[in-house]
C-alpha cells in the first residue's frame, strides 16, 4: 500500500517558491521509500501543488524529519505562503 501526500500552496512569490522546491524535490526523490515527488504549477496565479508518493506513512514521516525538508520547506517556503493545505491519502478501500 502506498501513502500519498498532496500539498497545495498559495503564494504571491510563486517563482521563488518553485526555485526553493527544485533542490528539495531532487533530494526527496533520493530518500528511501520515496516513489515519486512532483511539483506542479497551478493554472491560477500563485498556486503550487506537490504530489508525493511513499511506500509507507513512516517514509513520509522520515521525509518531514529530514534536514532538507526542515530547512527548505519549514524555514524558507512556509513563510512565503498565504495558504498551505496538506492532504494525506491511501488507496481507496485499503485499511490504514
Amino acid at each position: 500500500m502506498s501513502f500519498v501526500v498532496v500539498a497545495r500552496y498559495v503564494t504571491a512569490y510563486r517563482d521563488r517558491v518553485l526555485a526553493l522546491l527544485e533542490p528539495m524535490a531532487d533530494a526527496s526523490r533520493r530518500e528511501p521509500g520515496c516513489l515519486g515527488y512532483t511539483v506542479h504549477t497551478g493554472t491560477e496565479d500563485g498556486v503550487v501543488v506537490i504530489v508525493e508518493e511513499y511506500e509507507s506513512e513512516q517514509d513520509f514521516a522520515d521525509h518531514c524529519a529530514s534536514e532538507h525538508f526542515r530547512r527548505a520547506v519549514r524555514g524558507e517556503v512556509v513563510p512565503l505562503l498565504s495558504e498551505r493545505q496538506v492532504t494525506t491519502c491511501v488507496p481507496a478501500g485499503s485499511e490504514r
